[in-house]
């Protein structure tokens, strides 16, 4: 408990020295910082709808942080999140073009389930491939993502294209797989998606942390070798946890879809699989850190929107430069380790008077 309390303290040292870094970016831009944080706050936090708006957005960033965290575990880099979700969500709304008869019942988890099938075996394709064939997952995840661009858009704009609108989206899914928002968040569209997120991150740090299976995936991460000389299955975990990770990516699409837009728009992703992977980093590949991160970097997404309107001289991109500096400190963890050594070994080599 001492270890992990330390550990915590020292993230949190991290993330601080990251945001004030950032704030002071704004300084050299003419903006006064302590007035920037306080409209960041306001922005995410100022009324119920506001902190609504902040759950909305933490939601897919906690789904595609774990969709990156869960093959850290494996010793995998899982770059095409973007790809994976996009497919995932598409699949769901399929279901609900295809099927919008469907009873509530029937149709809501099919409908998960093809999301997740459809995300789990995009993600799983370039885990076979790392596995059986030696690809890098990282290269084959990256050129995954433009394929998964352009069928979806084949898929949308020929097989699925509303005839109401000129936007690149599909028709509209039935209403039996509506998901109704939060009437305490106002008008903020936040669904059981968010529950379902919070689920997720603790059901995966139970999985790695009190379970066989999950043990053994870390082993594999952890060391292979070692693992392999003790009989465990190294190839098949690295494409399961592939195949887990493009699945929750693919479930980006319950709080998009469902309880969002009620359809799917190309494009709709203003990046959260990129996003995932500062939130996986910063969470170091903790399921518990994805959901801390998930809502730091919601609560900044949710909080830059109003510096357009109330400052001169920034915009709401000051959130990436937040962002920057928060995965900087957090990466520099070797440089905080050595911080507080030292400041432990001053107060300690002290001693009594």
């Amino acid at each position: 408990m001492r270890l992990r309390f330390q550990t915590l303290l020292r993230s949190f040292f991290a993330v601080l020295v990251g945001l004030t870094g950032g704030l002071l970016f704004t300084f050299f831009a003419g903006e006064n910082p302590w007035k920037v944080f306080l409209i960041l706050v306001h922005s995410a936090f100022g009324s119920r709808y506001d902190i609504g708006m902040t759950l909305f957005y933490s939601t897919p960033l906690i789904l595609t942080g774990l969709a990156v965290a869960i093959p850290f575990k494996a010793g995998l880099f899982n770059i095409g999140a973007e790809g994976q979700l996009t497919l995932g969500t598409l699949a769901m709304a399929a279901v609900g073009v295809l099927f919008p008869g469907l009873p509530t019942w029937i149709g809501v988890p099919f409908a998960l389930v093809a999301g997740f099938v459809v995300g789990g075996l995009w993600g799983a394709l370039p885990g076979y491939l790392r596995a059986k064939r030696g690809s890098h997952e990282v290269i084959t995840t990256i050129m995954l993502n433009f394929v998964a661009a352009g069928l979806s858009s084949y898929l949308t704009l020929y097989w699925l294209k509303t005839t109401e609108s000129q936007s690149p989206e599909t028709m509209p899914i039935g209403q039996n797989y509506w998901s109704a928002a939060w009437t305490m968040f106002g008008d903020a569209p936040v669904t059981w998606a968010l529950v379902l997120s919070v689920v997720l991150c603790l059901a995966f740090s139970f999985f790695f942390h009190s379970t066989r299976l999950g043990f053994q995936m870390m082993a594999v991460g952890e060391n292979e070798t070692a693992a392999r000389t003790a009989g465990i299955h190294a190839n098949r975990l690295k494409v399961l946890s592939m195949f887990l990770a493009g699945g929750l990516a693919g479930w980006v699409g319950v709080s998009e879809v469902l309880g969002s837009s009620h359809k799917f728009k190309m494009e709709f992703s203003p990046g959260f699989g990129f996003t995932g992977i500062a939130v996986a980093l910063l969470a170091r590949g903790e399921p518990l850190g994805v959901l801390a991160a998930g809502l730091l970097f919601g609560a900044l997404h949710k909080g830059t929107a109003d510096l357009d309107l109330e400052t001169e001289n920034v915009t709401r991109d000051v959130s990436l430069v937040l962002q920057a500096g928060v995965i900087l400190s957090v990466a520099a963890y070797g440089v905080w380790d050595q911080f507080w050594l030292k400041l432990s070994t001053r107060f300690t080599s002290r001693g009594p008077r």
